[in-house]
């Protein structure tokens, strides 16, 4: 399984973010085709991102189209649906029904490109009150969709919040999203972008809580962001040296009957050591890469 820790935007018709942007530290790029593109470039913006992802990279690749609403999203599915790009990310979803249609358009297209059926990824962003409203449905829905993401933008807008730095006001919906990505056996879900530039330390606090929320990883929209994002959901070396002495004090215990034990002073039972192996998992997964 890819890890998603950072998946960081660019504007499609811009070339040399395009370029620079495949050659950062992000586990995943989004070329967007919705808000960083003017209305008049959107046609034409698409060639160019299908191009850009047919180029040598080390990241995932992927397309943001325009919501489902908009009588771009069509054009922009049946243009980016090509080999070389990873998946499809779609604004504002509110609506199951929406997945379900979009999947089949994908489909259609895959089989028509001689792609294998279900290459292309989707990841939903859920950014209004009626998406979080409708989140069980969403993710439940029989589609592609492996993880679901959370957008405080629009959100603030369409609840008319006032998106502080601290983001408490954004902990309902946030807290909504991963209830219900695990409730649907998604993947842990997908955290908003942070749109204070240059204030770093308040990034961080934004990660880690969505980390501590149960998120797997954070859109980014500068390349300043990708190493803090990158920390924050990779496991520290005394994390992963912690997390092989309780699954090994464990494994040992556990052949002798006992299923609770101590280990420096911290109780160890099956959520702990569960745990402890999700975050052996990522360590792997980060050397595998």
């Amino acid at each position: 399984m890819p890890l998603f820790r950072s998946l960081l935007f660019a504007p499609g018709n811009y070339a040399r973010k395009v370029e620079k942007s495949l050659g950062l530290d992000a586990d995943a790029v989004i070329l967007d085709l919705e808000d960083a593109v003017a209305v008049s470039e959107k046609p034409a913006t698409r060639a160019l991102v299908v191009e850009a992802l047919q180029r040598s990279r080390r990241c995932l690749g992927y397309v943001r189209v325009n919501a489902f609403d908009t009588p771009f999203c069509y054009g922009d599915i049946h243009a980016v649906v090509q080999k070389g790009v990873d998946g499809i990310v779609l604004p504002k979803v509110e609506f199951p029904t929406q997945l379900e249609c979009i999947d089949w358009v994908i489909t259609q297209l895959e089989r028509e490109h001689g792609l294998e059926a279900g290459v292309i990824d989707l990841i939903p962003i859920i950014e209004t009150g009626k998406g979080v409203a409708n989140l069980k449905q969403i993710c439940a829905a029989p589609s592609r969709v492996r993880r679901v993401s959370f957008g405080a933008g629009d959100y603030s807008l369409d609840m008319n919040l006032r998106w502080t730095r601290g983001e408490r006001e954004m902990d309902h919906a946030r807290a909504c999203v991963a209830v219900e990505s695990r409730a649907a056996g998604l993947e842990p879900p997908l955290d908003t972008v942070f749109i204070h530039l240059g204030e770093l330390e308040a990034l961080r606090a934004s990660t880690e809580l969505a980390r501590d929320m149960g998120f797997q990883g954070k859109f980014c929209i500068h390349p300043q962001q990708i190493d803090i994002v990158n920390g924050v959901f990779t496991p520290t070396g005394e994390e992963i040296a912690k997390a092989r002495r309780y699954v090994a004090a464990f494994k040992e215990a556990e052949a002798s009957g006992s299923a609770s034990i101590q280990v420096d002073g911290y109780f160890i039972d099956y959520p702990i050591v569960e745990k402890s192996r999700r975050i052996l998992e990522i360590a792997a997964q980060l050397e595998a890469t």
